[in-house]
């Protein structure tokens, strides 16, 4: 009997569209002879679509269009099986639209990377592939992610966080916060985008003022770190889990400018950038000693483990040029195309990942399973609510 997979991709995220390609990737590369695939788009005001167009790339040219065919679902787990319903549900005959047995997000950005849509389908207590909802948090906060990883001896840049509030109340302040601890040029980016989105370098205060501007069009939080002058990026990806994980090919990414841009990354050599990370310019492998290589795998993997992931996951690092010395500079829980590329220059094939995946999913859903999640009490049998109207203002005695 195939396996029922869910692929999630889209949602209330400026990465919205780098998701729908990430997503219909996916769905296309499943082996079918193992697999059904039932694509499940989730609109920008977080509306579940699934159907025959929603599969279509092409589609999305019209959202409007997409939506009146394609059939509005939401979640309900009956007995042991999670089901896509119609809605609004029908007055006669099945509203069931069809079944899943594992969840595959692949999402990227606030709103649904970070954790909100992983917590939604473990409600629903699906087996889900990638990261659980603590670690697609941690992960997508990168001064959380920074704290983790210094504590655990891995090198990362030391940073600065600000708010929009705290940048409002006294701009000169801010500023002074900066430079009382990193130098120029600095880096400033949201607290928890991806996709290079919302990101500029600043080489003095005016330049600064002008960065966190930018940013703060996109997050209430940002950091600021030293931007390396002499630098190399490098990427590479992990797959597996707490108990055994393993590291891809490394890749160089070329970017256009400083810093690596959401178009360097999505629509660098390809027409609309339809086809994702794939046609993003690269060095892959990766120009690095066979020891840098391993440094970096080594590193990856462990920093994947530090911070509990789970599925597949791309770690990028910075190396800086004039001390050889290499930086973890972010995680991305759910990569772009899922890193795909990365594993099929060591031979693993975009099927077989996407396979190990929902078997780590199934493996994590086993051993939760064997866990306690309730104990008998009688607390509810003391209990005296007191109040009153109602609940209000109770106490309990």
């Amino acid at each position: 009997m195939k396996i029922r997979a869910g692929v999630f991709f889209g949602g209330k995220s400026v990465e919205h569209e780098v998701s729908v390609i990430s997503g219909l990737q996916a769905c296309n590369s499943f082996d079918r002879e193992k697999y059904d695939v039932v694509p499940i788009y989730i609109t920008k005001d977080n509306e579940f679509y699934t159907g025959e167009a929603v599969g279509d790339i092409s589609s999305y040219k019209d959202i409007p269009g997409l939506l009146k065919k394609s059939i509005r679902v939401f979640l309900m787990r009956d007995q042991e099986q999670v089901q896509l319903i119609r809605y609004p549900v029908r007055k006669m005959g099945s509203s069931v639209v069809a079944k899943i047995d594992v969840a595959v997000p692949v999402v990227h950005g606030a709103n649904v990377e970070d954790g909100s849509l992983q917590g939604f389908l473990s409600h629903y207590d699906i087996p889900l592939a990638g990261c659980d909802v603590a670690a697609s948090a941690v992960t997508m906060d990168k001064y959380v992610m920074k704290a983790v990883l210094k504590d655990n001896g891995i090198p990362v840049l030391d940073c600065v966080t600000l708010d929009v509030k705290e940048y409002e109340r006294d701009e000169n302040a801010a500023y002074a916060k900066v430079e009382a601890k990193i130098e120029y040029p600095v880096i400033v980016k949201p607290v928890n985008l991806g996709s290079s989105v919302g990101i500029k370098v600043a080489k003095d205060r005016a330049e600064l003022s002008e960065a966190l501007e930018y940013a703060f069009t996109f997050g209430i939080r940002v950091l600021v770190e030293r931007a390396i002058v002499n630098l190399r990026e490098i990427n590479c990806a992990v797959l597996g889990d707490y108990e055994h994980a393993e590291a891809s090919e490394c890749e160089e990414p070329i970017s256009s400018d400083e810093i690596l841009s959401y178009e360097d990354k999505y629509t660098a050599g390809a027409k609309g950038g339809s086809e994702g990370m794939r046609t993003a310019r690269r060095e892959l492998p990766a120009n690095l000693t066979n020891e840098k290589r391993e440094e970096i795998r080594q590193m990856a993997v462990k920093t994947f483990q530090a911070l509990n992931c789970c599925g597949v996951s791309r770690i990028d690092f910075m190396i800086d040029k004039d001390t050889d010395q290499v930086y973890v500079n972010e995680i991305n829980p759910i990569p772009g195309s899922l890193a795909f590329y990365l594993w099929e220059a060591v031979g693993k094939p975009y099927p077989e990942l996407l396979d190990d995946m929902v078997k780590l999913a199934l493996k994590r859903t086993r051993e939760e399973q064997g866990m306690l999640t309730s104990f008998d009490s009688n607390i509810l049998q003391n209990a005296n609510i007191s109040g009153a109207k109602g609940s209000k203002g109770s106490k309990m005695r």
